[in-house]
């Protein structure tokens, strides 16, 4: 009797934990992905700019995925945001959108990717650090402490770089860290109020009054020497790194929730490193590859705290 009923009580329990394992698999995926998108970046950024001026490069990126994202839009039937949303959208808009591709397009004018890629590597900790302000959240003196040796390892690496002394680059890095860390924190707090891919989507399409008028202003004076590299690095910056990388994330998080999806990021910079050296043919300092896995452990440890 006791077997019989000690398998009673355990086949339910088997039962109910497959159908959550196959979500939680799916939303890993779908994380990874997004991931590996955004890890692309910056050696897809470095192609377009040996066709495209910076300018024309950030302004045709954007009305190419603000038309990909109001084409699904469209085609999904999505209403329009409600009003009391459109600040927030502003800020994604302004982070995401503009700020982030923009600053760090003009770093990399002067900037390896590697070294960018360390320096971005700062992301997730200072998206912690603006949410913690704007949600309210009050993380452990064990996060304080991993957040203030990644950003003492982060800034060493750049001075050391460039001599002694930060760089005009390193300043469009460090201007790109906040305007995408309050992009994403703003994101966040929208995505609890609705799906994350229309958050970026109507971010984009927000912005196509702006965009769309300085992409023909920027193609008119910059420039412009099309070659596979620079057509396929504005593709990717367009629909691969600006909207679909972005969905796929998105649809991770809500999957397998935030804090999980978020340990996956982690690995985005020594991903860059990887595509600049295989892409690009950069040659990686020793401090290059140590900076990224210091920054890689001390924000696991803010994730576990």
């Amino acid at each position: 009797m006791r077997a019989q009923s000690s398998a009673t009580i355990s086949a339910p329990i088997a039962v109910s934990t497959l159908p959550g394992e196959r979500p939680r698999a799916a939303g890993t995926l779908q994380a990874a992905l997004g991931v590996i998108a955004f890890s692309l970046t910056f050696p897809a950024t470095a192609w377009g700019l040996e066709g495209f001026g910076p300018w024309s490069l950030v302004s045709v990126r954007s009305v190419l995925a603000a038309l990909v994202a109001g084409g699904c839009l469209l085609a999904t039937g999505v209403r329009p945001p409600e009003r009391r949303h459109l600040p927030g959208l502003a800020v994604v808009a302004g982070g995401v959108v503009l700020g982030f591709p923009l600053l760090s397009t003009l770093a990399l004018r002067t900037s390896s990717t590697a070294h960018a890629a360390v320096v971005v590597g700062l992301l997730p900790l200072t998206t912690a650090l603006l949410s913690a302000l704007r949600m309210g959240t009050r993380p452990s003196r064990t996060f304080w402490a991993a957040a203030l040796t990644g950003a003492a390892a982060v800034i060493a690496f750049t001075v050391s770089q460039s001599g002694g002394a930060l760089t005009a680059a390193d300043g469009f890095l460090f201007g790109a860290l906040l305007v995408c860390a309050a992009g994403y924190t703003e994101g966040g707090r929208l995505a609890r109020v609705m799906p994350g891919w229309q958050v970026i989507g109507w971010a984009l399409v927000l912005c196509l009054p702006l965009t769309a008028p300085a992409a023909a202003l920027a193609l008119s004076y910059e420039p412009v020497r099309l070659g596979a590299h620079a057509v396929a690095g504005l593709l990717w910056v367009a629909v691969g790194s600006q909207f679909l990388g972005l969905v796929v994330w998105y649809r991770g998080m809500a999957a397998v929730g935030i804090p999980r999806a978020s340990q996956l990021q982690l690995a985005q910079p020594l991903l860059t490193l990887v595509w600049s050296v295989l892409l690009l043919g950069e040659h990686l300092t020793a401090a290059a590859p140590l900076t990224a896995a210091a920054v890689l452990v001390c924000i696991a440890v803010t994730q576990r705290s």
